[in-house]
């Protein structure tokens, strides 16, 4: 129960200038070629259809630590139209949440042949979402509170859509997706939370270097939410090498918060922004992918200091005989 008050206390802390975790949250794991989990206009865009698992733990050695796991697959239907389906389970604590997102996409292709990339893109995602709060440990024996019940796990579901764009024109690619559009409310956090859960995603990149040698992709990824106006911002450098047998790569994201938390440093209030740095590698074999990231977390006040552990496993499925003439490896 002790180890349970203190990640309670270190969430609560964090969740001040982190982000709400409605849906899937947002961490690394779209830079192991996984747009497509953050941006429902991936869907379908590259010339493969994607299948991929992830993995998340943080605080291996706590009880209850938050943990995160996300199945996607996603293709082309038809030469214009993409569809892709998420399934997702993230733990926090007492906090839970499940969900199912289906994704429809749209692909305007304005190139002339078909290994020449400028192509316009637009998806939507309809999420059914079921949130858990486990109130059975909340009280200890002969304690009262008139607002928990401390015998039941309390569920509530609701339905949301993120819409999105992309476009992605040879070495270069742009997308910006509002995710929880609708305004809803779950009920267990009635008195709590707003109707309001809209997140709005910006990202860019651009590939360039020698495909025969080494090639360098610098990338930004902006998030904003709308009612409590939080913003942060991904800066990330992704370096990729061409084998025989496929690609090896390995990148370096570091994200910080524009907003801070105050915390009582002995007699003086300082503040302290979000901001951790995440190393990531992984390799492609045909048409396999594998890839390891790992989080750390910066700042005097932190839970503990180990990191967060996140496996990608990946498999391309019906790839086009004939790939694009472009440095565009979350495409090609």
């Amino acid at each position: 129960m002790y180890n349970k008050i203190k990640i309670l206390a270190a969430l609560l802390f964090i969740s001040h200038y982190s982000f709400s975790q409605e849906g899937i949250p947002v961490y690394s794991d779209y830079l192991s070629d996984n747009y497509y989990l953050i941006h429902p206009s991936m869907a379908g865009a590259a010339n493969c259809a994607k299948l991929r698992v992830t993995g998340r733990k943080q605080w291996f050695d706590q009880e209850d630590a938050p943990e995160l796991q996300t199945l996607s697959f996603n293709g082309r239907i038809g030469e214009k139209a993409g569809a892709g389906i998420i399934l997702f389970n993230d733990k926090n604590g007492y906090h839970s949440q499940k969900g199912v997102k289906l994704t429809y996409a749209y692909h305007l292709m304005f190139s002339r042949d078909e290994i020449d990339l400028n192509q316009l893109s637009f998806g939507i995602s309809a999420g059914l979402i079921q949130s858990q709060l486990d109130e059975t440990e909340f009280l200890q024996s002969g304690d009262f509170d008139p607002i928990i019940d401390g015998t039941v796990v309390q569920k509530d579901a609701y339905f949301n859509v993120d819409v999105g764009a992309s476009y992605n024109f040879l070495n270069f690619y742009a997308h910006a997706t509002v995710k929880n559009a609708i305004e809803t409310r779950r009920e267990i956090y009635t008195e709590y939370e707003s109707d309001n859960l809209r997140k709005y995603l910006l990202s860019a990149g651009y590939v360039f270097g020698n495909r025969e040698k080494i090639l360098f992709e610098p990338s930004l990824l902006f998030q904003m939410v709308e009612k409590t106006t939080e913003k942060s911002i991904d800066i990330n450098f992704k370096a990729y090498k061409n084998l025989d047998f496929g690609r090896l790569w390995a990148g370096l994201s570091y994200r910080r918060s524009f907003d801070g938390a105050e915390y009582l440093d002995g007699t003086t209030v300082s503040k302290q922004n979000l901001q951790y740095i995440t190393p990531i590698v992984g390799v492609n074999y045909k048409n396999f992918m594998l890839a390891y990231t790992y989080s750390q977390l910066s700042g005097a006040v932190k839970f503990d200091n180990g990191g967060y552990h996140q496996i990608t496993l990946g498999i391309d499925l019906f790839c086009k005989p004939v790939k694009y003439d472009c440095y565009c490896p979350s495409v090609n």
